[in-house]
């Protein structure tokens, strides 16, 4: 059976990452963008992973221009931007499409596992992909699901690794 570990993504300094390195961990996957109405989500994801970070959470974030071009062109200009107003420290990934003939086949994948309400694609940034220590997706959270509402899911996962 596939899981999320068989997957390969892009670090933001375009060196390749298996995510198989995050084998054991309970995941949350969020496809970002830094001039979006939910762009103050970050705080609330980075709260959830300085809280439950040695608990074994890994928040991965991948930055997405498809919604209204609400990201920057340049990813150091991303990362600058997520450290100087959030103080993200959880991993944020090359640019990626999440939608379309160039997406990520990781989001393909997510989308495979857990479609939204009525359709499969992602509808905006900020969409949230919940996945267990085994790799395989649990659950899908909308854009306007603030983080804060997933701690509960969050914790119940974490208490059910290996």
């Amino acid at each position: 059976m596939k899981t999320v570990y068989d997957f390969h993504v892009k670090m933001a300094d375009g060196k390749e990452k298996s995510l198989k390195d995050y084998e054991g961990k309970t995941l949350l996957i969020v496809n970002t963008a830094s001039k979006c109405g939910f762009t103050p989500q970050f705080e609330g994801l980075q709260k959830l992973y300085e809280k439950y970070k040695e608990q074994g959470l890994e928040i991965l974030g991948f930055p997405c221009d498809q919604f209204n071009k609400q990201e920057y062109d340049h990813i150091e200009e991303t990362l600058k931007f997520c450290q100087l107003n959030y103080g993200v420290t959880f991993p944020i990934f090359a640019k990626v499409d999440v939608n379309g003939e160039n997406e990520l086949p990781l989001y393909t994948y997510l989308k495979d596992q857990k479609s939204g309400f009525l359709l499969k694609n992602i509808k905006w940034n900020f969409t949230k992909f919940l996945v267990d220590s085994k790799g395989l997706v649990v659950d899908r959270y909308s854009p306007t699901t603030e983080p804060s509402k997933l701690e509960d899911d969050i914790v119940k996962n974490l208490a059910f690794r290996k």
